[in-house]
């Protein structure tokens, strides 16, 4: 198991990797990423080019994660829970795994011993890591129905910090971000600060 790190510096801007991808702009604002070409970002778990947006859905929500995080393995229920709340709505939610070493048999084993009810996907080449300027697991991005991510960030404040839990979440960042741009508005507070496994760590092949 890689050692998890907090992650406690503002989030990474990866300005030259994104200028190489379809829909790169120096505007760093929260609507400002929008993805095209999306079968090259991501891959389903037999290998194919996944569309992201193939369903045309009002709302997509990415949560990248690992297998050997154990601060994403604690968020397994909430993220159950918000599935069964938005799924119904139209959301569509994808567990996007960050590690290439993570080979699909053990991402199915994962996703059966946790009963996540979404799709998991693979980002080896860290491609849609490096759009959403994603550092951690569990991070999540939404994004609107033009594709233009409204909101990154933690999941909730479950964590103070890497090691400290609270009893109970005090916010529910995710939730209120997909309510916002569901209803078409700007998400209040669209960059919060995740906690949780660095993603800088896994060696990309």
């Amino acid at each position: 198991m890689r050692s998890c790190t907090f992650f406690g510096t503002s989030f990474l801007i990866v300005v030259g990797t994104l200028c190489a991808l379809p829909g790169c702009a120096s505007d760093t604002s929260a609507n400002s990423a929008k993805v095209a070409a999306a079968p090259t970002l991501v891959f389903d778990l037999d290998g194919r080019p996944f569309d992201l947006w193939k369903t045309n859905s009002p709302a997509t929500v990415v949560v990248f994660t690992r297998t050997d995080c154990p601060v994403s393995n604690r968020f397994a229920p909430e993220i159950r829970r918000l599935y069964q709340t938005y799924h119904a709505k139209g959301v569509e939610f994808f567990l996007v795994y960050v590690d290439p070493d993570e080979k699909p048999p053990a991402i199915r084993t994962h996703l059966r011993d946790y009963s996540y009810p979404c799709a998991g996907l693979r980002d080896p080449n860290h491609t849609l890591v490096a759009l959403c300027k994603a550092t951690l697991t569990p991070e999540a991005a939404v994004f609107d129905s033009h594709q233009a991510v409204t909101y990154l960030g933690r999941i909730n404040d479950l964590y103070e910090d890497l090691g400290n839990a609270r009893a109970a979440a005090t916010t529910r960042d995710l939730a209120d971000a997909i309510d916002a741009t569901l209803a078409g508005r700007p998400v209040t507070t669209p960059r919060t600060q995740a906690v949780g496994c660095t993603i800088a760590d896994l060696k990309q092949h």
